[in-house]
């Protein structure tokens, strides 16, 4: 359950062509992987696959829906024959609401649902299917803090990133029982600045953004880097937002409740009036109706940092325990001398 390889690998992303995908594509691409892009938006697809080119690695755009599972098998199959044995998938494609509970429509909670959960089950299938019988690889599934702590406003999304938590430890109790070497992880992201907030469906009154504190996608794609080549633990935290929001739901989640229901309204909008002709890409791929490359970032550079601490401190655990041991045993010893003297 140790380290994965560094150097070329051939990696697949899931929402490919923006955002957290985007910028994990990109990420992968400048240690010199080969990266499959998957996504429905022909042009995001193709500035991304510049992107992969420009930061040294090779790039296979392939547009997809991932709540097709049969387009998603056939993505696979054509990546394994084009590219080689896929070492890394990485689901990150994901479709959501931004509305009240009874102000959604069945079909939308539908096809949230098969986007950002079936989407997820369809891509880890269709890797397992390569990588079982070869008996290695990599599958991290990009989750979020609200894959455990529901907010008000995204009850869609919150109950697919929920369920694809449940599929998760399920599948990895699985491989576990199996002794099996494909391995598979999880990444739980904060509040990220991508372009979805400028395409979401939304009746909310204002423009939807991200909970603060808001992280460069770049963040999120570090983080999910190194649960690729670390892929051992079961899941990883990136953003102090997420860590305080798993562990405060774990011990206090009715006062989490009631600080969500005060704040969760406001804190999830900006003063600026929704745009009533803003594109929707829950359907159809924004960049499909405007001709637009949304790139990775959203609209809140000016409000979002490009640092965790959290995430530092994660990925050296083993350090921050020697250092914490180091500085208990010191302070033992001077107890002890102090009581001598």
């Amino acid at each position: 359950m140790g380290r994965k390889r560094h150097g070329p690998q051939i990696v697949v992303v899931t929402g490919a062509s923006a955002g957290v995908g985007r910028a994990t594509a990109h990420a992968f691409a400048a240690r010199g992987a080969t990266v499959a892009l998957l996504a429905r938006g022909a042009r995001g697809l193709e500035a991304a696959a510049q992107d992969v080119r420009a930061a040294g690695g090779r790039p296979l755009p392939i547009g997809v829906d991932v709540s097709d599972a049969q387009a998603v098998d056939a993505a696979a199959a054509r990546v394994e024959r084009e590219l080689g044995p896929i070492d890394v998938w990485v689901n990150a494609a994901f479709a959501t609401v931004f509305a009240p509970v009874q102000e959604v429509e069945a079909e939308e909670f539908d096809r949230v649902t098969r986007v950002t959960y079936l989407g997820f089950v369809h891509g880890t299938q269709a890797a397992l299917r390569h990588m079982v019988p070869r008996n290695r690889g990599t599958i991290v599934q990009v989750g979020s803090a609200l894959a455990h702590r529901g907010v008000p406003l995204q009850s869609a999304y919150c109950a697919a990133k929920h369920a694809i938590q449940g599929f998760h430890e399920s599948l990895r109790c699985e491989l576990l029982h199996d002794r099996s070497r494909v391995r598979v992880t999880m990444v739980h992201l904060p509040g990220v600045n991508t372009p979805q907030f400028s395409w979401v469906l939304s009746r909310l009154p204002r423009h939807p953004q991200p909970m603060p504190p808001i992280y460069q996608p770049e963040v999120a794609a570090r983080g999910i880097l190194y649960a690729a080549d670390h892929p051992g633990r079961r899941e990883y935290w990136v953003g102090g937002s997420t860590a305080a929001t798993l562990i405060g739901n774990r011990f206090a989640p009715g006062l989490i409740d009631r600080y969500l229901a005060r704040t969760g309204y406001s804190s999830q909008q900006t003063d600026r009036p929704r745009d009533p002709d803003r594109p929707t890409n829950l359907w159809a791929p924004a960049d499909s109706a405007d001709g637009r490359d949304y790139g990775s970032h959203g609209a809140f550079d000016d409000r979002t940092t490009s640092r965790s601490t959290q995430l530092w401190a994660s990925q050296h655990r083993g350090l921050l325990a020697a250092v914490g041991a180091a500085a208990g045993a010191v302070g033992c010893a001077l107890a002890v001398r102090s009581a001598r003297s």
